[in-house]
């Protein structure tokens, strides 16, 4: 890490970076590849739950170029809130606010937060679940960040993604991914959270897989 630093900074006179790496080829629209339907799950007309987006319309338009929101529903009525928010521009103040952060803005209290692997036929991706309950309406949250077609964890996983983009002369982009459920079980909730996931990800294409999460385009080989 530390040689990557010193090697960001003796570069950083010569490359400065000033194109986004949207720009450069791989720009996300949302709507186009997250589909309608998939698996056993089929797009609700109009929103069947309240999704939660704390921030005021001005600052979601500064911080994200596209937002979408869409409730899924299975063949016995469960019901997914699906929330991606994509940025062309990551860096410093820009970047994607977390939901143990805006969620405790809107009057929500936060339960359990915990770090783990959600499964997929591409591998595993890195994410957080977060329990969150307001009155009686209790909430179980499932969430990733990335820049670039990277997964992050922390912020030295976000400045690595950075400084490796920056080497090329790209501003970084990167989404928010945000699942969740009303569901008096959080370990319900997760379970049916993950199915959801795992779904999609097998029904959208390999470069948006991707771009969407960091996997792989083809499955692991079996063994």
């Amino acid at each position: 890490m530390a040689a990557l630093m010193c090697a960001a900074a003796a570069a950083g006179f010569a490359v400065r970076p000033g194109t986004k790496a949207a720009d450069a080829g791989s720009a996300v629209s949302l709507e186009a590849i997250v589909p309608k339907t998939f698996g056993d799950w089929t797009l609700l007309p109009e929103q069947g739950a309240q999704v939660v987006n704390p921030q005021t319309q001005e600052l979601l338009n500064k911080l994200y170029s596209q937002l979408m929101t869409r409730t899924y529903v299975n063949k016995d009525g469960y019901r997914i809130m699906l929330s991606m928010a994509y940025g062309d521009d990551q860096r410093g103040g820009l970047a994607a606010h977390r939901p143990e952060v805006c969620y405790p803005a809107q009057g929500f209290k936060l339960g359990k937060v915990e770090d783990g692997a959600l499964a997929t036929a591409f591998g595993n991706i890195d994410v957080r679940r977060v329990g969150t309950s307001i009155g009686a309406r209790n909430e179980p949250v499932t969430y990733w960040l990335t820049v670039g077609d990277q997964v992050i964890r922390s912020k030295l996983d976000k400045r690595i993604a950075e400084i490796r983009l920056g080497l090329t002369g790209q501003i970084p982009d990167g989404l928010l991914f945000r699942v969740s459920s009303i569901d008096t079980d959080d370990a319900r909730g997760f379970a049916m959270q993950q199915k959801f996931t795992a779904d999609m990800m097998s029904a959208v294409p390999p470069t948006a897989r991707k771009q969407l999460s960091g996997l792989s385009t083809t499955p692991p080989s079996a063994s």
